[in-house]
């Protein structure tokens, strides 16, 4: 009778492991325990805010991007609410490098999680030795900021927006670090794939995509003047999940390095759509605003589900079908 009762409790456990879907991912050879990353300019670069947020479910924590120097950014207000989003204008504020790198250290003893480096650079070179500053504090990955509108090349534009100077970063990058390279992409120009294409020849380990799209402005009626002290900012949150899901639609056709999707992520529908749209793994950055810190560990769930109603038994299961 215990014998026929222990096979009975066998069964079941098996049936209920057979339906569970594994929500763990890969990107580089880098394990994260689920697909959802917390992207640069979040919660700053304190080892303290990035192991929180990792406690409340993130598989992978970004700081905030550092540079070559500290930098005071720019006069609050540097964050407005509009509808379905969020205008930021922050201006790249950081810490000084040393103290920077001492914060990074203690993050990726603190967090359990991969932790990712975010850094920029005023010019090619400085690109190089601020990654290969950051790199000794051992991250996961180190993540190329060249998309942010504050730094801009000698014609006035982000690195980003031109193939060839994206292409120079890349290769500094890759000459001064052994740490796997992220390379972050702006939405912000007219032909995303070739950018895509450019830093994946160049060596990049993985791309992120998007920053934010802009700039765009707020102003106040009563007042009459912008709401940013910087006049105008980014756009992130809801109103742009469209134009990213489209970015990473259009990128996963022309690299076969992995992407990690950002932009208006909020939900597990939306996390499925991003994966359908070619992401490996997606970022949740103005939703820790809207729906606090467990917003990860609800994504996951909610992204869960969605697996389940459709069969699926791991994020392979999802990643790029809907280019087929």
């Amino acid at each position: 009778m215990m014998s026929c009762l222990f096979c009975y409790l066998l069964l079941i456990v098996i049936l209920f492991i057979d339906k569970m879907v594994d929500l763990s991912a890969s990107l580089s050879g880098v394990k994260f325990g689920n697909p959802t990353v917390l992207p640069a300019g979040i919660l700053g670069v304190a080892a303290s805010s990035l192991a929180r947020i990792a406690s409340a479910g993130a598989g992978a924590v970004t700081t905030k991007s550092v540079g070559p120097e500290r930098r005071e950014g720019h006069k609050n207000p540097v964050v407005v609410a509009v509808d379905n989003g969020l205008l930021n204008a922050v201006g790249l504020s950081c810490p000084g490098l040393d103290e920077s790198v001492e914060e990074l250290k203690k993050a990726v003893r603190a967090a359990h999680v991969p932790v990712i480096a975010s850094f920029y650079g005023r010019t090619v070179e400085e690109f190089g030795l601020v990654a290969e500053r950051i790199s000794a504090a051992k991250p996961a990955f180190i993540e190329a900021n060249i998309s942010c509108p504050n730094i801009e090349d000698e014609y006035g534009k982000p690195f980003g927006t031109s193939c060839e100077l994206a292409a120079r970063v890349v290769a500094v990058v890759k000459d001064m670090s052994r740490v796997p390279l992220i390379v972050k992409l702006t939405p912000n120009v007219s032909d995303i794939k070739n950018i895509a294409l450019s830093v994946e020849e160049a060596g990049a380990d993985c791309i992120a995509a998007v920053n934010t799209v802009g700039p765009g402005m707020y102003i106040d009626v009563l007042s009459a003047k912008p709401v940013l002290s910087n006049r105008a900012g980014g756009l992130s949150g809801p109103a742009i999940r469209p134009i990213a899901v489209r970015c990473v639609y259009d990128i996963y056709e022309a690299v076969d390095i992995p992407i990690i999707g950002m932009g208006g992520i909020s939900s597990g529908r939306d996390a499925a759509e991003m994966l359908l749209a070619g992401a490996s793994a997606v970022g949740i950055g103005t939703a820790v605003w809207t729906r606090g810190d467990g917003v990860f560990k609800e994504v996951c769930a909610e992204l869960g589900k969605i697996m389940e109603e459709r069969g699926d038994r791991s994020l392979k299961d999802l990643i790029g079908k809907a280019h087929c």
